[in-house]
């Protein structure tokens, strides 16, 4: 867990660094207008959706080597649960298409 929170906080460091300058010529000062705030919103979801979905596949797989009898039962509820993650992210981006005037 503590490789999870060195790699998020150079990500986060990261981001900020690379969106900062990319707006500098830019009147008004603002480090992250809408449309870096937006592509950061979705860079996030889309790492925290891609890291959940293996956290699934790991546990699913690993379940039915475990059982392999089970795998019928467990193949709607884990299919259910990957498209659950995956329309997180698709919420997260329409909500930052919505903020940064795309949509």
């Amino acid at each position: 867990m503590r490789l999870f929170g060195n790699f998020l906080t150079i990500f986060v460091i990261l981001a900020f660094g690379i969106v900062s300058p990319a707006y500098a010529e830019q009147a008004g000062g603002a480090i992250l207008n809408n449309e870096g705030l937006a592509a950061l919103s979705i860079a996030i979801a889309a790492f925290g959706g891609a890291l959940s979905q293996s956290k699934v596949m790991s546990s699913a797989l690993e379940s039915i080597g475990r059982n392999p009898g089970a795998a019928g039962q467990m193949f709607v509820p884990w299919i259910l649960g990957v498209a659950f993650i995956e329309s997180l992210v698709v919420f997260a981006l329409l909500v930052a298409g919505k903020v940064s005037g795309l949509f």
